[in-house]
């Protein structure tokens, strides 16, 4: 089993999104940071359905600087309460896993 993890955030503004996963790469809390282009979000906040646009950021990382990477995102982004959730990566190709081990900092 891997140590990796794949962070999942959203942000409607996409150059919020390339300042936040250009940041996240600098600070070497990620080693790579995909980001899709706009989907629809439906979710209900503060009692009401909302529908918004949002770029959904794919930040590969490891477990050992989830708590940083977390603190990291939380400071920098716009929303009140940022979408921040955390995957396991079970498997992967080992020089890609081993390529995020060596782009990162714990």
């Amino acid at each position: 089993m891997s140590d990796k993890l794949l962070i999942l955030t959203t942000l409607n503004d996409p150059v919020r999104a390339r300042e936040l996963a250009g940041e996240l790469v600098r600070r070497r809390l990620a080693a790579c940071v995909s980001i899709l282009p706009a989907a629809t979000s439906v979710y209900v906040w503060e009692g009401e359905i909302q529908e918004d646009a949002e770029h959904i950021l794919l930040i590969k990382s490891r477990a050992d600087g989830f708590d940083t990477l977390q603190r990291t995102i939380q400071a920098l982004h716009p929303y009140e309460l940022p979408e921040i959730i955390a995957v396991p990566i079970t498997h992967g190709l080992e020089g890609y896993l081993r390529w995020i081990d060596d782009n990162t900092d714990s």
